[in-house]
């Protein structure tokens, strides 16, 4: 028994011993395929990047400023005559146009007062014709010196003092029409009506403040907006190219555009308390995108850069020497590139120097870059292109 217990544990360290031969032969062999092999193991330790090429494009230049609606002409539509008001022809925020009827005052007393006038006007006319005939028959009985010549002068001055009686007269009448033509009150300009400001049924005067109703005249429609005192110069430069000035109107998160229009006219002093110039931008706004007092984010098209060189935003970095890109060379290495950035536009960056046409620049795995490092390139999914700009 003794013997047969010896014999087993010879057996299972022999086993042992070879297992630790079999799996250092294994090692030993992995590691000089690893050694013979350095471009595999260069792959697989390569960093995975993104690149995006450099492109050259037709880069407008923008001014960013905040604006606000106005409309391009608001009147308050008020009565010029007093009386009652007896209907309203609108409805709220109905579109009119000039001309059109929208209230009616009482006629009635405008008729009357008209009708006086043109009676007196009558009256004083006859008064008129009959001095003026006894003007003529004075004149013949002055010639023969049957009539004294004081009397041909008084008849004169009556004549005379007639006529500027029916010229009044004549002015009454025109009066009375006019008020009779106030009875009915037409829209001054074309516009948007607001809310009533009376109903029908109440007296009304020519010195009502809140009026009738307001119009607004949003076709065009009119943005104000504010510059930095450093960008003048840049807006007079481009207006002395004898092109309009393009302005589009954005919404409050600046991701959409609303309306398109050109600058209308610029203050004539800077606000010294801001530093900044108030300008006027017009609309058409056919569409009825833009409402007076709205809120809006305004680009101003300054200029065009034709050829410009081109990368993504997150291509750009910036260290203790200044800005720079990682450029990925033909063999797939990196190195660190100095450029001198221009303006930028969303999330394209314009470089003025240091880069070429169809460079690739790294834009994501910028961490563990180095000089000459090898990199892995590498697609992004679709959902992440939205990014690139190549």
């Amino acid at each position: 028994m003794k013997a047969n217990h010896r014999m087993t544990r010879f057996f299972l360290l022999l086993s042992v011993v070879i297992i630790a031969v079999l799996a250092g032969v294994r090692f030993w062999q992995t590691d000089r395929a690893e050694a013979a092999s350095p471009a595999g193991r260069t792959v697989s330790s390569a960093p995975p990047v993104q690149v995006a090429k450099v492109n050259a494009m037709t880069v407008p230049q923008y001014i960013s400023a905040l604006g606000t609606v106005t409309a391009s002409s608001t009147v308050t539509v008020r009565s010029r005559v007093d009386g009652q008001l007896m209907s309203l022809h609108f409805r709220e925020g109905q579109p009119v146009t000039a001309g059109q009827l929208l209230a009616e005052i009482d006629p009635r007393p405008f008729r009357v007062a008209l009708l006086q006038a043109e009676g007196q006007l009558a009256k004083d006319q006859a008064t008129l014709a009959n001095a003026r005939a006894d003007l003529q028959r004075y004149r013949k009985l002055a010639a023969t010196g049957l009539v004294a010549r004081q009397q041909l002068d008084n008849q004169q001055a009556l004549v005379s003092e007639t006529n500027g009686t029916v010229k009044s007269d004549q002015a009454s009448v025109e009066n009375a029409r006019l008020n009779l033509t106030y009875s009915q009150i037409t829209a001054p300009i074309s516009g948007i009506v607001g809310l009533k400001q009376v109903d029908a049924g109440n007296y009304i005067s020519a010195g009502d403040t809140n009026g009738i109703v307001v119009i607004t005249q949003t076709h065009p429609a009119d943005v104000i907006f504010t510059v930095q005192e450093g960008d003048i110069d840049r807006i007079v430069r481009a207006q002395k190219q004898g092109q309009p000035l393009i302005a589009e109107a954005r919404d409050r998160t600046d991701t959409r555009t609303l309306a398109e229009g050109t600058l209308l006219s610029l203050d004539n002093q800077i606000d010294s308390s801001t530093g900044t110039l108030k300008l006027k931008a017009r609309f058409t706004n056919q569409d009825n995108q833009l409402f007076p007092n709205q809120f809006v984010n305004i680009r101003l098209r300054v200029s065009t850069l034709k050829d410009a060189l081109v990368i993504p935003v997150a291509a750009l970095q910036m260290n203790t020497e200044g800005y720079f890109v990682w450029l990925v060379g033909p063999d797939n290495k990196v190195r660190r590139a100095s450029v001198t950035p221009g303006p930028q536009q969303g999330a394209l960056r314009v470089i003025d120097s240091g880069l070429q046409a169809g460079d690739r620049v790294v834009t994501d795995g910028l961490d563990r870059l180095n000089e000459g490092t090898a990199v892995r390139v590498v697609t992004p999914a679709p959902a992440d292109r939205t990014g690139d700009a190549t």
